[in-house]
Formats: structure tokens, C-alpha cells, sequence
């Protein structure tokens, strides 16, 4: 079925054509009719197919009917982190060549000011974080009665971060009769019963079952005998699985940095990302990557949800995630649009239990994948510097000094201690030292009572 047969405007699939799209995928062919006539909708899908289209398109051709009014947003789509909504914004730009619509990008780690000018002007699509949209809401910078349109993106992971308050308080300052759309990956409950609040009357739609993985990833888990030993195995595997752009996730934003560091000091083109580093700072490092000026990303948490970045062909998980859920959006960042990916997961013993949490939230055995490495390799630097010889351990210097010596044996025997006493010369008394008087020409301690310092001059005069 084509883009066509959708109903969508013949404006708009010239646009979708122009980006190399024909056909659409599962989610947006049952989807974008729905959308279109205007009924509310919650789509649970796996991450990787093309949910973000499935609003955007079908909301282009509703809003090109209409007009702008100052601070007062026709539509909101609320996204959980920076990076999806800086994507969705350049879907709407690419998509929406050929319509006169507006748009506003509101997110933290910008200067406020530019966002506040944009929505005076008005504009017909607010992309929002649910916190900067909360702190222009309070400021009085920004109405939402005159939205009739709502995108809730990426609920599980709103829900994740404790974005929920927020958005039922937005839900409840917006007009009742809107047309509300929820997507998430997994439906937990806090989210069906969010949904049943605030949807009225939804058209459910599920093109994969709650917590599954794409069909097109190869997915292995990798036993390490410690967690020093990650380093080590993961270096092997970017060498020898022919690894063309890779993502690596950590669960800590210091093993991030630090695993950065280390790939980078062993010849990788690597960059990272996570929660510390501001917002001009993650998105230039993220085109970094899709430039292809580095092959590997190093990363948190935070780009493990909806990141479209073509070409991924493998995922590492440097660390097993803590929530069973993580694991489904971190490898979704390869085997993206009907593409092939890898994903392996290293596991220490200390993973047992999550990569376990991890296959009952599947419902599958993740295959195993040995590393072949000799122990030397494999085993840390620091273990083998304690295991090995002192001898070894030493530098090349020391060593070659040790050398010059002559063994205990050959050297001679110590002479005797009053030999030496009697070899020894006798130290001459100093002449300008000053001597001690004996204990016997010394003053004889004063009595008690009596007084034991000088005696002052003025004492012997009389006063008469």
C-alpha cells in the first residue's frame, strides 16, 4: 500500500517521496487513518518503526487548514528528552516543505528567550519537554486553550522519568475536546490508567507485543570473567565483527566518560553523550556521528529512546540495564527500517540477575557468544602486574643495577664490630663548643618555697 492510498495530501506525499519513502510501515498504515479522522488513538509498537511518522504526517495535513495566534500553540507534542524532540522537529521540517506551518522547539539547556519570541509570533506545532513547557506555563509565556491537538510520545518512557504529574497537569489545562494520541513501546499500567483519563473513547492499535525486540537483530549475551575484563573483550569484538558505526551503552554517565577516554587512547574514533553535558554540546556530538566523523558513540540512557540515526549496525551493552524495559530501546537503536543489526551484551556475574529480568520481559534465551581471548589478554593489567615476578615488575634500570651487584654469597664476610670500633678514628671535641659542667660543680636545687631565679638588683636599695 502506498503513501497515497492513506488519504494524506498529494503535497504531502511528494514530500515523503522526496526522502526516499514509498511504502509505509505497519504502524503508520494503521495509524495515519485514524489520526486523520480525528480520533483519539494510543499505538504500543517496538522501537524502530517509524512511530514518529505516524503523527507527523497525518498532523501536517490537519493543521494546513487554520491560523496562528500569538502564544497560543494549535497543536503540542510533548517528547521525554531534548534529542527526540530535536528529531521530531526535523521530521516536521522535511515533511513540511511544501505547507506554510510554523513550528516551536521548547527544551531545556537554551536560552529562553528565542522560544518565548517564537511563540509570540505564534505558532501551529509546539515540540515540548514537559519541564520547559511547565516553566513557561508558570511564567504566564504560553496558553494551551487553544490547543486541539495532543501528541503524548514515548509514554513508558515519560512514565520512567517522572514526568507523569507534569503531564496531567498539561492534560488538564488543555481543551476537552481535543484529539489526544499516546505512543509507547510498553503499556504499564500507571500509562493505561493515564490513557483512560485523559483519551476519549481510543482506537488501540499494536503492531508488536509489549517488550519485544526486532525480528532483524542478532542478539548474543557475552560472559566476562569480571567487570575489569569488559574493556578488553569489548576492544576485541569492534575489532573483529566488522563493525561499521556502533552505539555503546553504560547505566553511569563516569563510565561513560571514562570508556570514551580509553577508546579513544587505544585508536577509536568515539564520542559521547549523557545527562551531564548541555544541550549544544549533545547535539553536536550527535551529528558528529551521523556526519561519520566518529564510527562509535558512547552514551547513556538518554539516547536510548527513539534516536534515528541510519546505519547503526551494532549495539553494545557495556552494562546489562538496571530496567528490563532499557534493553529493548537500547538495541532498537540498530536493525532500524527493515535494516540487519547485532547486539551483544556483556555480562559479568554481577549481571546474572539483570540479563535474567532481561529474558522474562522478553520471553526469550538470548544466544551466547564465547570471546576468544588467551588469558594474558584477558585478564586485567593490573592483575597481571601483581602475578607477575618481582623481578619482571621492575623497570629495565633497576633491573640492570641488580644485575651489577655481586650475590649475597660472593660478597665478603662483614667484619667484626669491635674492628671496626678500633678502626674507626675517635671524633675530636670541638674547642669553641661550650662544656657542661660536671653533675657534681652544678647549683644544688632550691627548697621548696624559696625563690630559685635571679636576684634583682633594686631589691638591695633602701627606700629610706
Amino acid at each position: 500500500m502506498p503513501f497515497a492510498d492513506l488519504g494524506l495530501s498529494p503535497e504531502l506525499v511528494q514530500a515523503v517521496q522526496a526522502k526516499g519513502y514509498d511504502t509505509p510501515t505497519p504502524i503508520q498504515a494503521q495509524a495515519i487513518p485514524q489520526v486523520l479522522m480525528m480520533r483519539d488513538l494510543i499505538a504500543i509498537a517496538q522501537t524502530g518503526t517509524g512511530k514518529t511518522a505516524s503523527f507527523v504526517l497525518p498532523m501536517i495535513d490537519i493543521l494546513a487548514h487554520g491560523r496562528r495566534r500569538a502564544m497560543m500553540p494549535r497543536s503540542l507534542i510533548l517528547e521525554p528528552t531534548r534529542e527526540l524532540a530535536a528529531q521530531v522537529a526535523e521530521n516536521f521540517e522535511a515533511y513540511g516543505v511544501n505547507h506554510d506551518l510554523k513550528m516551536a522547539l521548547l527544551i531545556g539547556g537554551v536560552q529562553m528567550g528565542d522560544q518565548v519570541k517564537a511563540l509570540n509570533e505564534g505558532v501551529d506545532v509546539l515540540i515540548a519537554t514537559p519541564g520547559r513547557l511547565m516553566d513557561l506555563f508558570e511564567r504566564g509565556k504560553i496558553l494551551l486553550t487553544g490547543c486541539d491537538l495532543l501528541v503524548i510520545d514515548e509514554a513508558d518512557r515519560m512514565l520512567d522519568m517522572g514526568f507523569i504529574p507534569d503531564i496531567e497537569t498539561i492534560c488538564s489545562k488543555l481543551p476537552s475536546t481535543r484529539q489526544t494520541l499516546l505512543f509507547s513501546a510498553t503499556m504499564p499500567l500507571p500509562i493505561k490508567k493515564l490513557a483512560d483519563k485523559f483519551l476519549s473513547n481510543p482506537k488501540s492499535i499494536e503492531v508488536a507485543r509489549p517488550a519485544s525486540t526486532n525480528i532483524n537483530i542478532a542478539q548474543h549475551k557475552v560472559p566476562v570473567a569480571n567487570s575489569r575484563s569488559k574493556r578488553e573483550v569489548l576492544r576485541h569484538l569492534l575489532k573483529t565483527d566488522d563493525v561499521t558505526t556502533a552505539m555503546i551503552f553504560c547505566n553511569r554517565k563516569t563510565t561513560v566518560r571514562e570508556l570514551n577516554k580509553s577508546l579513544r587512547s587505544h585508536g577509536f574514533a568515539s564520542g559521547e553523550i549523557h545527562g551531564d553535558m548541555d544541550q549544544p554540546a549533545r547535539l553536536a556530538e550527535l551529528q558528529r556521528f551521523k556526519d561519520g566523523q566518529v564510527n562509535i558513540l558512547v552514551c547513556s540512557d538518554v539516547a536510548a529512546r527513539g534516536l534515528d540515526i541510519k546505519g547503526v549496525s551494532h549495539v553494545f551493552n557495556f552494562d546489562t540495564p538496571w530496567h528490563p524495559d532499557d534493553y529493548v530501546h537500547r538495541i532498537g537503536r540498530t536493525g532500524r527500517a527493515g535494516a540487519t543489526g547485532r547486539a551483544f551484551t556483556l555480562v559479568a556475574p554481577e549481571d546474572a540477575e539483570a540479563i535474567e529480568n532481561v529474558e522474562k520481559l522478553t520471553k526469550m534465551t538470548i544466544p551466547v557468544f564465547e570471546v576468544a581471548l588467551d588469558d594474558r589478554a584477558e585478564r586485567p593489567r593490573r592483575e597481571r602486574e601483581e602475578r607477575a615476578p618481582r623481578e619482571e615488575r621492575a623497570p629495565r634500570e633497576e633491573r640492570s643495577r641488580r644485575a651489577d651487584k655481586p650475590r649475597r654469597e660472593d660478597r665478603p664476610a662483614r667484619e667484626d664490630r669491635h674492628v671496626r670500633e678500633e678502626r674507626a678514628p675517635r671524633r675530636e671535641a670541638r674547642s669553641d663548643a661550650p662544656r657542661r659542667a660536671p653533675r657534681e660543680d652544678r647549683e644544688p636545687p632550691s627548697q621548696p618555697g624559696e625563690w630559685n631565679g635571679p636576684v634583682p638588683g633594686f631589691l638591695n636599695i633602701s627606700a629610706l
